[in-house]
């Protein structure tokens, strides 16, 4: 396993934005051009281009999707994406037009039968995005909290075949304030599966602790208003865990 850095690109109205929070009323234009902005990324030396479909989050059905299908298609960066994959179509959708990774977030909880499906058919093709307020699972773009516990979910669906978790603490999204290391170093021993980590990170420093628990299972980090804002770039990020 090697820490990888995933520089973010959050999609609303066809632009590059930023909310806080994962509030809709909080939100900043960072770029006109999704495609544009994971081509700097990609330039930058980034391997992989996380995308989040933020309309489709909301609405529950894919809205971006042309840019996320142009960057896999034209660009040598991987990609993953999630917000409004609901079915198997939208899978099919995406990973059949060169998208490498699928995040599968509000349905894992609606729905986690039919995950668990997909989990057999389509294994490592699909990662799940748990995204937590105050431990338990948000759902809809971050506007609903289950009452199921995140490292619950976790567990059940790492026994059901997924290798990849995406967690975001919602109370340090595009906050800066770092990101909830001790929350996703237990959810990968929980598991006993890959870590993303996602929310917060604000400094090369944060990357550098987040990667001490690599041995542990924390594979990477989701970097996005730290990159829009100046904080580090791309490349930076990716030669301090390579250094660290």
């Amino acid at each position: 396993m090697s820490f990888t850095i995933y520089p973010a690109i959050d999609m609303r109205g066809g632009k590059c934005v930023r909310l806080v929070q994962g509030d809709y009323n909080q939100e900043t234009v960072y770029g006109d051009s999704p495609f544009d902005m994971a081509k700097k990324f990609a330039d930058e030396g980034a391997e992989w281009i996380h995308m989040v479909d933020l309309d489709g989050a909301k609405e529950g059905s894919r809205i971006n999707d042309e840019f996320v299908i142009a960057v896999a298609e034209k660009l040598d960066a991987k990609v993953q994406i999630g917000g409004g994959i609901r079915s198997k179509e939208d899978i099919e959708h995406y990973l059949s037009r060169g998208v490498d990774r699928v995040i599968i977030g509000s349905i894992a909880v609606s729905n986690t039968e039919l995950v668990m499906e997909w989990l057999a058919e389509y294994g490592d093709k699909i990662a799940i995005g748990l995204d937590a307020k105050d431990g338990y699972v948000a759902t809809h773009g971050w506007m609903e909290t289950s009452s199921l516990r995140a490292v619950d979910l976790g567990r059940e669906l790492a026994e059901a075949g997924a290798e990849t978790f995406i967690f975001t603490d919602i109370a340090t999204d595009g906050m800066l304030s770092g990101p909830n290391v001790e929350a996703v170093v237990d959810l990968a021993k929980q598991t006993g599966k890959s870590v993303i980590a996602s929310g917060g990170i604000s400094s090369l420093e944060d990357l550098k602790k987040l990667k001490q628990y690599e041995n542990q299972g924390v594979s990477g980090a989701i970097c996005g208003k730290s990159l829009y804002t100046g904080k580090f770039t791309v490349g930076e990020a990716i030669n301090e865990v390579k250094t660290c």
